[in-house]
C-alpha cells in the first residue's frame, strides 16, 4: 500500500448536490492551512479496511483552509463511494493523502477548453475556478443527463457565467467533440468523464501535447490475455519472473523491492517507475504518451520478453 503522507481531516460539511453526489468540505482539526495544490490534482481517500480511492479536488485552489470533494455514489463500483455516502457526514474523520497532480493545466496556453462528463467535471471545475480568478481564457462544457443530475451546476454557473456550456442528454443535447473544430496553436483540450467521452476527444486528431485526459476507472481490455515475462533490475542485474496471473508490482514486492502504490489498477500514478529496455504493454490510463517511452505502471503494465527496469 502507499507510503504517501496521510492526514486525518474532519468533514466540516456534507451537502447533496444531486441525488447521487455528495459535496464534502474537509478541514484539518488543528492546522489552519492544508498543503497547497494545483488545478487538476486529486487525493487518496483511505477506507477503514485500508482500500484506497482517488477523488479530484474540486474547490478553489487558492483556498488552503479546506479541501472540497464531490463523490458520486456508484452502485456498480468498488465500494468506496458507497462507504463515503454512508459514513462521511459532518463531524466524521477520514484519512486523506497529500494532493498529487497528473492532470495539470498547460503552461502558456492561450485558451483552455474544459470538458467534464458527469462526475468527471470535478477536476475541470477546479481549473475553471483558477482560470476565472486569474483572468485565464477558457470555456467549460458540462455533460450530464439533466440539470438535476449535473454535479456542481449552480457553482459552475456562478464561476463561469457565459463561459459554461451545458449538454443535457435528456433534453436531446449531446456534445459532439468534432464540433470543437480543428486544433489551433495555444489551444488545449482537457476531458474527464466516461471512457466514451475521453476516447472521442482523443480521436479528434489534435496533437497529443494539446489533449489532456484523466480517468478514474481502469482500462477495459476484454480481449487481453496476460502472458508471463521476465524483468531485470538494472542496479543489481537480478532477473525476476512475472507469472501471467501476477502483477509486476507484486513480484517486485515479493523480492524485496519496496514500491509505493495506491489504486493498483492503473489510474492514480503512485507506482510509476522507469525502464531502460523492453517491449512494454501499457495498460494504465495515467501516463501521457511521451512518458511511455521510458516509464510504466508496474501495478498493471506488462511486457513481451525481458524488461529492464531502471531500479
Amino acid at each position: 500500500m502507499s507510503a504517501r503522507i496521510v492526514m486525518k481531516l474532519t468533514v466540516e460539511e456534507a451537502i447533496a448536490t444531486t441525488p447521487e453526489v455528495v459535496r464534502l468540505t474537509l478541514v484539518h482539526p488543528r492546522r489552519p492551512q492544508l498543503p497547497a495544490w494545483e488545478p487538476g490534482a486529486h487525493v487518496d481517500l483511505r477506507l477503514p479496511d485500508e482500500r484506497v480511492r482517488q477523488y479530484s479536488l474540486c474547490g478553489d485552489p487558492a483556498d488552503r483552509s479546506r479541501y472540497v470533494l464531490a463523490i458520486k455514489r456508484e452502485e456498480a463500483g468498488r465500494g468506496g463511494s458507497a462507504w463515503a455516502h454512508a459514513h462521511l457526514g459532518a463531524g466524521a474523520s477520514v484519512p486523506i493523502s497529500h494532493p498529487r497532480n497528473h492532470f495539470p493545466l498547460a503552461a502558456g496556453a492561450r485558451h483552455h477548453v474544459l470538458i467534464g462528463g458527469g462526475i468527471g467535471v470535478t477536476p475541470v471545475a477546479a481549473m475553471a475556478r483558477h482560470l476565472a480568478a486569474t483572468g485565464g481564457n477558457f470555456t467549460l462544457h458540462l455533460c450530464a443527463r439533466s440539470a438535476a443530475q449535473a454535479p456542481l451546476l449552480e457553482e459552475l454557473r456562478a464561476v463561469c457565467g457565459e463561459r459554461l456550456r451545458c449538454w443535457f442528454s435528456a433534453e436531446g443535447e449531446r456534445l459532439d467533440p468534432a464540433t470543437l473544430g480543428p486544433p489551433e496553436d495555444g489551444v488545449h483540450l482537457y476531458a474527464c468523464g466516461p471512457q466514451s467521452l475521453t476516447a472521442a476527444v482523443q480521436a479528434l486528431g489534435w496533437p497529443a501535447d494539446q489533449v489532456h485526459v484523466e480517468h478514474f476507472a481502469p482500462l477495459v481490455d476484454e480481449g487481453y490475455v496476460p502472458e508471463p515475462f521476465d524483468v531485470q533490475i538494472a542496479s543489481t542485474g537480478a532477473t525476476l519472473h512475472v507469472p501471467a496471473e501476477t502483477s509486476l508490482l507484486e513480484v517486485l514486492r515479493q523480492n524485496g523491492v519496496n514500491m509505493p502504490s495506491s489504486c493498483e489498477i492503473g489510474v492514480c500514478g503512485a507506482c510509476e517507475c522507469g525502464y531502460r529496455e523492453g517491449d512494454v504493454i501499457h495498460r494504465d490510463v495515467v501516463l501521457p504518451q511521451a512518458r511511455r517511452r521510458d516509464h510504466l505502471m508496474p501495478c498493471v503494465s506488462r511486457a513481451s520478453g525481458t524488461l529492464t527496469l531502471a531500479l
